[in-house]
């Protein structure tokens, strides 16, 4: 499954000033992800420090997200395809894909499933709604172009799923889900572990294999 092909990943990811300008655009997005989760209610104040990643999930998969390009620093003026693989750079490849996966899908779903609380026609309507609906779903995107120069392994795409699955109970059994304008229902909880699978079996379909563990 190529959703991005491999001539434009090697133009924007393989070429020096690209990518650290992509790099620093995934930063800023970074920061504007984690000023939301400070100003949101509840927020980062409201819990211990190692349970960030949990609650901030999009801040989550751009961090992850910023590693693993991160990582083709070393491999300027060599092909994408390229880049040095182990089994440490795969769980992180494996994780950084699942998490812009899963939370690209699931702002969309989140806001289209009460579209009457976002939708609107002032600027802090359309930003609320179509720029944080289309700004996500560039994170599926960006996901997809990982598989271009990372890997997996079977006990990464299990590590990745059993994160994934901590982050559902993190987020509904304990009421730390990502902000929103209404309570999530049944429909939105089982969407959400949907997506973990999902996010997870797409990773396997599309990243190469390390050898067999």
């Amino acid at each position: 499954m190529v959703l991005v092909p491999e001539r434009y990943v090697q133009e924007y990811l393989g070429n020096g000033p690209s990518l650290v300008t992509f790099l620093a655009l995934n930063a800023s997005a970074f920061l504007v992800g984690v000023s939301f989760y400070v100003h949101s209610d509840p927020s980062f104040a409201d819990l211990p420090t190692f349970l960030y990643p949990l609650f901030g999930d999009s801040p989550t998969a751009l961090a992850l997200a910023t590693l693993s390009i991160a990582t083709l620093l070393s491999n300027l003026g060599r092909p994408v395809s390229d880049a040095p693989v182990n089994r440490p750079l795969a769980y992180l490849h494996t994780l950084a894909f699942v998490w812009l996966v899963k939370y690209g899908l699931w702002t969309a779903l989140a806001l289209n499933l009460r579209p009457d609380l976002y939708v609107g026609f002032s600027a802090a309507a359309l930003w609320d709604y179509w720029g944080i609906m289309f700004t996500h779903l560039g994170f599926v995107v960006e996901a997809f172009l990982i598989p271009h120069y990372g890997r997996t392994t079977r006990g990464a795409l299990g590590f990745a799923l059993v994160a994934l699955l901590v982050n559902d109970v993190f987020d509904y059994g304990f009421g730390y889900y990502p902000p929103l304008r209404y309570e999530p229902g049944v429909v939105l909880v089982v969407a959400t572990v949907a997506l973990s699978f999902l996010s997870v079996a797409l990773a396997a379909r599309v990243f190469g294999r390390l050898d067999a563990e």
